[in-house]
Parts: C-alpha cells; sequence; structure tokens
C-alpha cells in the first residue's frame, strides 16, 4: 500500500508525494493516516479525495482514510529523497540555518518576502546567481 501512496502527488509542489511530504502518517490494513501540513490547508480535500483514488484503483476500497491534527505536521517529517526532489525541483528545502540557493547552491541569499506562492513558501532570491526562488518554511 505504501507504493500506491508514494504514487499520489501533493497537489500543490506535484513533485513530490504526500508519502515524501510526511503527510502520511502510518499506514495499516484498514486504514491510512494523513496530518495536514497545517491546519485549515484547503488541499486536504484534495489530498484525501486522491489518495482514495488512487487506493481504490489498487484494490484497497475498504481502506479508511483518516485525519490526525495532533500532533501538528512538521517539516521534520519530509524524507531526504523528498528535500531532494524540492530542490531539483527549485525550491529550497526548509533547514534552520543558512539557506542555499536549489539553482546555484550558494548560501548568500535573502529573504525578499514571507509570503511566498502558497502558506508554506517563503519568496527568498540568491545574490550569486540574481534568481528568485521558494523556501520551503521549517514548521
Amino acid at each position: 500500500m505504501r507504493q500506491v501512496l508514494a504514487s499520489v502527488p501533493d497537489p500543490e509542489i506535484p513533485v513530490i508525494s504526500v508519502l515524501d511530504l510526511g503527510i502520511v502518517r502510518s499506514v495499516a490494513a484498514d486504514r491510512v493516516v494523513i496530518t495536514p501540513t497545517y491546519t485549515g490547508c484547503p488541499a486536504t480535500q484534495v489530498i484525501e479525495r486522491d489518495i482514495r483514488a488512487a487506493l481504490d484503483a489498487a484494490g484497497y476500497r475498504s481502506v479508511r482514510i483518516e485525519t490526525a491534527l495532533s500532533p501538528a505536521w512538521t517539516t521534520d517529517w519530509i524524507t531526504p529523497e523528498g528535500r531532494e526532489k524540492l530542490r531539483a525541483y527549485g525550491i529550497a528545502p526548509p533547514t534552520r540555518g543558512a539557506v542555499a540557493c536549489p539553482q546555484c547552491g550558494s548560501a548568500h541569499t535573502e529573504e525578499i518576502s514571507r509570503f511566498g506562492s502558497t502558506p508554506c513558501k517563503a519568496l527568498w532570491r540568491c545574490r550569486d546567481c540574481a534568481e528568485p526562488f521558494d523556501l520551503f518554511k521549517c514548521h
């Protein structure tokens, strides 16, 4: 069943699966538990629908999908593979240290706006290659 979930993309960042993003908390024979990236995330219903469709198509029609809000999702749950997929897509993965440009790798970067293209991202710019990029905010 994990392979099925690994094929379900996040609706806002389609290069990363809901599994790599850490939204899938647990998988059992009869249920899948998910935690949205934040309470009130507008993509939660789409994620549930996409998971349901993938499970149904793979023959897991009786599996329940449950949402758990506690503990709250954290960027620590993003897999190493997920972090690499974000970087390769041009989004700097969350970090508590210096923010590296996903284009050239330079740490000579600056925040332009705390608000990015989605609530989970902030807008940054590289001072070396001058490219703007999104940073996935730490939660």
